[in-house]
C-alpha cells in the first residue's frame, strides 16, 4: 500500500484516478478547491471507508503545506491546474499564478516532506507548439514550443522539477497528455470539446465548430490515461512521456461520431477560430510503452459512445 496525494482529485481525470489508486488498495488524500472540480465525482471514493480523505483547499494556501507535512504521502499525482487556452490568453498572469506558482508550491511541500516522487500532468496539446506535418505524431525530442500562456504555464514546471531532481533528488515523471476525454468531464467548461459536444447533442442542441473543423487533435480516453499514471508512480523516473495515441482527429470527424453515437443529425454551426489554438497535433506514445509499459487500448468509437451513455443518465436522472 500507498500513501499518495492527489492535487486537482475533484476534477475529471484526478477523481478517475483517485478511484484506480483506491481499487488498487492505496490510501488517498484529495485535494481541490472545488473551483472547477465536483464532490459529485469523488462519490465512489467517499464511500470506500477510511483510505480516503478529501481537502476542502487551494494549493497556493499555506494550509496546503502543512497538509503535506502532516500526511507526509510517498507520491503526490499533480493534476490541479488552469486548463483554458483562452482564459490563458485573457488572463495571463491568472494562469501563471496557478500554474506556475502553484506547481512551484506544491513542488517546495513535497521537497519538505521527504515525498518520494512528483508525477506532473503536462500538456502534450500544447507543449510542442505548431509542429510541421511531417513530425507528426510528435516525439519527446521535438523541441517546446508552445503558442499560448497557458502552454507556457505548463511547460515551466518540468523546468522546475529537472532542478529539483538535481538539486533536492525529488523524483519527478511529466505525462504530456494529448486531449483527454470521457466521462465526468464538465460540459460547461471552455475546453472538453468532447463534453460540450455530447452534452449539447443529446439535449438535441446545436455545437459550434471554430475554424474550419479541419484542425486535429489526439484524443485519449481517460480510463488509459489513469492507467499511465498510476504506471508513473513507480516508473519513467526523470523523463517527460507523451500519453497520447498517435491518431489525428479533425474536429468535423469528432463531431460526426459523437452525432452518430447519440443519434442526432443537427448540423453544426461554424465560428471564428480561437487565437491560441494550435492547428494539428497528435503525440507518439512509444516511449511511454518502452519506459511504462503503457500504450492506449480504447478507440474513439468506443470512448465516446461511453460518453454518451453517461451524459443520457445524468440528463435523464435531472428531468
Amino acid at each position: 500500500m500507498t500513501r499518495c496525494l492527489v492535487t486537482g482529485g475533484a476534477g475529471f481525470i484526478g477523481s478517475t484516478l483517485t478511484d484506480r489508486l483506491l481499487a488498487e488498495g492505496h490510501e488517498v488524500d484529495v485535494v481541490d478547491d472545488l473551483s472547477t472540480g465536483s464532490l459529485a465525482n469523488l462519490a465512489e471514493a467517499r464511500s470506500s471507508g477510511g483510505r480516503f480523505r478529501f481537502h476542502h483547499l487551494d494549493i497556493g494556501a499555506p494550509d496546503f503545506h502543512e497538509l503535506v507535512a502532516r500526511r507526509r504521502p510517498e507520491v503526490v499525482f499533480h493534476l490541479a491546474a488552469q486548463a483554458s487556452v483562452p482564459v490563458s490568453v485573457a488572463r495571463p498572469l491568472f494562469d501563471a499564478e496557478v500554474n506556475v506558482l502553484g506547481t512551484l508550491r506544491v513542488l517546495e511541500a513535497a521537497r519538505s516532506a521527504k515525498v518520494q516522487k512528483v508525477v506532473y500532468a503536462a500538456s502534450g496539446g500544447t507543449l510542442y507548439g505548431e509542429p510541421d506535418a511531417e513530425d507528426l505524431p510528435i516525439a519527446e525530442h521535438q523541441p517546446h514550443g508552445p503558442l499560448s500562456p497557458y502552454g507556457v504555464s505548463k511547460m515551466a514546471p518540468i523546468d522546475y522539477m529537472v532542478t529539483y531532481r538535481r538539486l533536492h533528488g525529488l523524483e519527478f515523471t511529466a505525462l504530456a497528455l494529448a486531449n483527454v476525454y470521457g466521462p465526468r468531464q464538465d460540459p460547461h467548461g471552455e475546453s472538453g470539446v468532447v463534453a460540450i459536444f455530447a452534452e449539447r447533442l443529446v439535449r438535441n442542441e446545436p455545437c459550434v465548430i471554430f475554424g474550419d473543423g479541419e484542425d486535429t487533435r489526439d484524443y485519449v480516453y481517460v480510463d488509459d490515461v489513469v492507467d499511465a499514471f498510476a504506471r508513473a508512480a513507480r516508473r519513467g523516473g526523470g523523463l517527460v512521456l507523451n500519453i497520447g495515441t498517435g491518431l489525428q482527429t479533425s474536429t468535423n470527424r469528432l463531431y460526426g461520431v459523437l452525432a452518430a453515437a447519440a443519434g442526432s443529425r443537427l448540423a453544426p454551426q461554424r465560428g471564428p477560430a480561437r487565437p491560441g489554438d494550435v492547428r494539428c497535433n497528435a503525440l507518439d506514445p512509444d516511449r511511454a510503452s518502452i519506459h511504462l509499459g503503457w500504450k492506449p487500448w480504447t478507440p474513439l468509437e468506443d470512448g465516446v459512445a461511453a460518453v454518451i451513455a453517461s451524459v443520457r443518465g445524468r440528463v435523464g436522472a435531472s428531468r
